[in-house]
């Protein structure tokens, strides 16, 4: 074997392709190939979208083990550990089995590179064509016609949400973000997307391609009831459910799409109502307003780009109105700052910059220019590190504040790990 750990073998996949983003199937598809392939593969669900993706996941991979299901989910990127990425029935798979599948890659790859994303998602796959699964949920990594899970064809497609994030590489536009997203279904397989505010375009790009497409507010469709809500299919209704386990009124949205993914494929893979509710109640999902009670209470949530925040900001408004905020902060520099910032300003009375230690890390230089276009000064920077940001935002914080800490996955990954 090339490593022995799983630590060397990822810090190797880091230097293998010259690029960290490389989109295109070419070079997957080929190592794919060459590993070889089942002849009966999973249950295929794809998941892409701007924001969502997660979550979807996450509800489709609860109800499904709820209706005794082997299902097997694909991720990124990781809070804490490299194998919470590749989980079967909930649980991350080990080092050693991630590491035999790195070996059987790097065996057939030849001169061929590949991203560390695209090592991953081979891995994931190699792994769950042994794993005797009836289900694979694959997250996609970035937009979707070109991105590495886009190699598997999908049974069923969703499409959590369409907004503007990653526009050097999908598009300016929500209709060219979309059509990006849309490559990731399949003709005659079904499709659904979470968001009501569909481009026409990628209307027009699944009736022409023969898929049969669904989406919020035309075809499904949900309504707060009383302690509970219901979902309204084409054909049929689900009454009285639990609120999902994961806070925050969009997590509906979310939820009322993987029904509908679910009524979709109920002929492949039927699944009982108490099936539904005990996935709702149970689901889980770190990072994601991810609440930690304490004499001074903290808040974690990874919204990166401004429809993410706009989410956020209406969660605070609701949950914490009135509290005095303290965000520690931090953000790649290639998202829209100006518009992530923006989205929430009204809302912070403090902002502490936190240092990554990442190329891709905006400065504290370039989030204090922005800060200060926007008429922000209460912003505290030049920590030695994202703990001394940490500690600064719980020393000021008063019993009745609430630490809030976004941005990065990084970042929040940072303040689970130093929990732990």
């Amino acid at each position: 074997m090339r490593f022995k750990t799983l630590a060397d073998w990822l810090a190797w996949q880091e230097t293998l392709h010259p690029k960290s983003i490389d989109l295109g199937l070419s070079r997957v598809k080929m190592v794919h190939g060459r590993l070889g392939r089942r002849e009966k593969p999973p249950f295929t669900i794809t998941v892409g979208g701007t924001n969502g993706k997660g979550s979807c996941v996450a509800m489709l991979d609860a109800i499904l083990c709820q209706e005794g299901y082997r299902v097997g989910t694909y991720t990124s990127p990781h809070l804490l550990r490299y194998n919470e990425r590749i989980r079967i029935d909930g649980e991350p798979v080990s080092d050693d089995r991630i590491c035999d599948a790195f070996e059987r890659i790097e065996r057939v790859r030849d001169e061929t590179t590949l991203s560390f994303f695209e090592f991953g998602t081979l891995a994931a796959l190699d792994i769950f064509a042994t794993a005797d699964l009836d289900v694979q949920v694959l997250e996609v990594g970035l937009g979707g016609r070109l991105d590495a899970v886009n190699i598997i064809d999908a049974d069923a497609a969703l499409i959590a949400s369409i907004d503007l994030d990653h526009q050097d590489w999908l598009g300016e536009t929500r209709t060219a973000i979309g059509l990006e997203k849309a490559g990731i279904f399949r003709p005659g397989r079904p499709a659904v997307i979470g968001d009501s505010d569909v481009p026409e375009a990628v209307v027009r790009y699944a009736e022409e391609g023969g898929v049969p497409l669904s989406y919020a507010g035309r075809h499904f469709m949900y309504e707060v009831s009383g302690d509970g809500w219901n979902w309204l299919g084409r054909n049929t209704q689900l009454a009285d459910l639990p609120f999902p386990a994961l806070q925050g009124s969009h997590q509906l949205i979310n939820a009322s799409a993987v029904l509908e993914v679910l009524q979709r494929i109920e002929t492949h893979m039927p699944v009982s109502a108490a099936a539904v509710r005990n996935g709702l109640r149970n689901v889980t999902l770190a990072g994601r307003f991810q609440y930690i009670p304490g004499s001074v209470p903290v808040l974690l949530d990874v919204a990166h780009n401004p429809q993410a925040v706009r989410v956020l900001a209406e969660y605070l408004g609701s949950r914490f109105g009135g509290k005095t905020i303290h965000a520690v902060f931090a953000v790649m520099r290639d998202k829209d700052v100006l518009g992530i910032i923006t989205n929430i300003k009204d809302l912070v009375e403090h902002w502490y910059l936190a240092p990554l230690k990442m190329p891709r890390a905006a400065t504290a230089d370039q989030l204090l220019a922005i800060f200060d276009s926007l008429g922000v000064s209460a912003v505290r920077s030049g920590f030695a590190d994202a703990a001394a940001a940490f500690g600064a935002a719980k020393q000021d914080a008063e019993n009745d504040h609430l630490v809030l800490v976004f941005g990065s996955f990084f970042l929040v990954s940072e303040y689970l790990a130093q929990m732990s």
